[in-house]
């Protein structure tokens, strides 16, 4: 790959990534996500499954959902699409069924990924639509991105059960009775 094709990745992955952090603002998975025809940004979108309250709110379909408005078409045949996290399973299939040629992907996710980690849907022979795929465009920042995010989330869960434990929240909702060693049984 070229130096010009490197560099235009990056300049793309890079605003995958301000959707991300997007996503992040929100307290959700920091996944964003670019669509680009022509040499420009027509789609994007970023995880709001918990705010949105809805299974599919996933970057790539919202992106894809975008992209689709604003061409007039369900199939995106010209489009790329950049994502900070490789697509799960739906998403994977959405960009098969959306017929998008080529997909840049920053980080892997081996417990869930469906472009190469657990399995490969975008590359699969016995559909008709294969996507070329690009890997480890930015995936150090982006990947820190996510680690950072889980990081935070373990260490406010973790205080949040402290706090329970000190307050002697228990089921009846008075702290002490009934615990052993308190002489109260």
């Amino acid at each position: 790959m070229d130096m010009a094709a490197v560099t235009k990745d990056e300049t793309y992955m890079r605003e995958a990534k301000k959707q991300a952090m997007k996503a992040y603002a929100l307290g959700e998975v920091p996944i964003g996500c670019v669509i680009v025809y022509e040499d420009k940004i027509i789609a994007r979108g970023y995880n709001r499954r918990n705010t949105d309250k809805n299974t599919l709110s996933h970057a790539e379909l919202n992106a894809i959902r975008k992209a689709s408005r604003k061409l007039g078409d369900w199939r995106l045949e010209d489009c790329t699409l950049y994502v900070t996290l490789e697509p799960c399973q739906m998403c994977a299939g959405a960009i098969v069924q959306a017929r998008i040629p080529r997909v840049v992907i920053a980080a892997m996710n081996p417990k869930a990924g469906c472009a190469g980690s657990v399995v490969n849907l975008l590359e699969m022979d016995g559909f008709n639509h294969k996507v070329q795929v690009t890997r480890g465009i930015l995936e150090e920042e982006c990947s820190s991105m996510l680690s950072g995010f889980f990081r935070e989330l373990r260490e406010k869960k973790s205080v949040k059960n402290r706090r329970k434990e000190r307050n002697g929240n228990d089921k009846t909702g008075i702290s002490g009775i009934g615990k052993k060693g308190n002489g109260i049984t």
